[in-house]
């Protein structure tokens, strides 16, 4: 009796250990599957909307969440006047204004986008595409690059 009891702990203990191994296995093999995704191609993406500084401006001061829901993590194409031109940690960042808003849109730009922003001036009038990342008082988007 008492080693019928200590064959079925074994067996329980061998298959325990064995579906353990097995989650660990499928949980880094998901892990690591998401850390290596790569990135959206902004330059060759095509945007999911296409607005203007205004519209997206006034669609977060309207409904925030609604916004969120709609453009958080979707590539936006943003027509606007460039507002200024500065840096932040060694990239570009581009805020576009809107008239007749309080808020603005801030494009963090891609590295590579550099030549392109010293031929930049405000009051010019843009296409920046991007990804984007929420409203803080402003629209931001990331990875963005200018459209030509």
């Amino acid at each position: 009796m008492k080693k019928n009891k200590n064959n079925q702990m074994r067996r329980f203990l061998y298959i325990t250990g064995i579906a353990i191994l097995i989650g660990i296995l499928v949980v880094s093999f998901v892990f690591i599957k998401m850390y290596n995704k790569p990135h959206t191609d902004v330059f060759k993406a095509s945007p999911e909307y296409v607005l203007t500084a205004g519209e997206i401006i006034s669609e977060f001061e309207n409904d925030e969440q609604q916004a969120n829901e709609k453009y958080l993590d979707k590539i936006l194409q943003i027509e606007g006047v460039v507002s200024s031109i500065s840096t932040y940690n060694g990239n570009s960042v581009i805020t576009l204004e809107a008239p007749g808003t309080i808020g603005a849109v801030i494009c963090t730009m891609e590295p590579s986008q550099n030549k392109k922003i010293l031929g930049l001036e405000k009051g010019k009038e843009i296409n920046i595409r991007g990804i984007c990342t929420g409203f803080l008082m402003d629209v931001m988007l990331v990875r963005a690059v200018i459209v030509d």
